[in-house]
């Protein structure tokens, strides 16, 4: 479980953080870029390709 944590100083956005070992499974780094994607109720995020 994790929970959404305001994020900028207006907090017009909300940040999640993951675990480290789920990061390093999918081969994903700081900074990497990912695509957020909402699938019914549900959010998808995967890796950024060009």
């Amino acid at each position: 479980m994790r929970k959404l944590t305001r994020m900028g100083r207006v907090g017009s956005s909300l940040g999640l953080t993951i675990p480290n070992e789920l990061a390093t499974q999918l081969g994903w780094r700081e900074r990497q870029k990912v695509v957020v994607k909402k699938l019914g109720s549900k959010l998808v995020i995967e890796d950024w390709k060009k």
